[in-house]
């Protein structure tokens, strides 16, 4: 299954709180939601919280879809509720040229154990590139190793590993290789584990990631089309 990262941002003279408001409360559930492949969708709106190497202020929430595979992504951006709804209504809420898509493929390396539905989380959110002379495999191999013990360091949710797929690669390098996220409960949580200082640090300096291209992302999802609807 496709599972796309949408990161975006207000236009311009839109305050991020109307943003996120319009994104979650109209545009998901209005035009979004409408499209028929999209088998799951949530959107996740930035909290304030500081990392030490966050992504822009530019960009304020970030939308997980899911789709069944390339066929139906591409019935998907040919469909009249893209074209005629979501795609149109864009503009009216979105800095689409600031816009970063990742099309990936997810590895869960801890699952969701609770009662369904899911709650909704607090996210974090982690944008990851390889260095230069790395392969792709040998990167994809160490992040899955490095983060293999987390669960002991915090009340953790959900932890999972989007690595952009290979078909990607064929029309050029990715801004970025992985997107790396980390359920939590709530803040606490969080705060928790932003404490931990051999965690912090591993955050900002990975021997395996390019300095240049780590950034990270808080946020706080909110369910549209949940697991099991469709």
């Amino acid at each position: 299954m496709i599972h796309q990262f949408i990161f975006a941002g207000p236009k311009p003279g839109l305050s991020a709180d109307a943003f996120t408001s319009y994104w979650i409360n109209f545009h998901a559930v209005d035009f979004a939601a409408k499209i028929k492949q999209i088998r799951q969708y949530l959107v996740a709106a930035r909290l304030p919280v500081t990392t030490g190497r966050d992504v822009p202020s530019d960009l304020q929430g970030v939308a997980e879809i899911w789709l069944k595979d390339e066929a139906e992504q591409i019935a998907s951006l040919q469909s009249p509720e893209f074209l005629q709804g979501a795609r149109l209504d864009e503009p009216r809420w979105a800095a689409f040229w600031l816009t970063l898509v990742l099309n990936t493929e997810s590895q869960e390396l801890t699952e969701y154990q609770g009662t369904s539905p899911d709650p909704e989380f607090v996210k974090l959110y982690v944008l990851l590139k390889r260095k230069p002379d790395l392969a792709l495999a040998d990167f994809r191999k160490k992040l899955i190793a490095d983060r293999g013990d987390l669960g002991k360091r915090c009340r953790l949710a959900r932890h999972l590993v989007g690595f952009c797929r290979d078909a990607t690669y064929g029309l050029g390098e990715p801004a970025f290789d992985a997107v790396e996220l980390i359920a939590l409960p709530d803040t606490s949580a969080l705060d928790v584990l932003l404490a931990d200082k051999s965690f912090a640090g591993a955050l900002t300096k990975r021997a395996y990631v390019h300095d240049s291209y780590a950034f990270n992302f808080v946020a706080h999802e909110h369910w549209v089309i949940r697991p099991g609807e469709r």
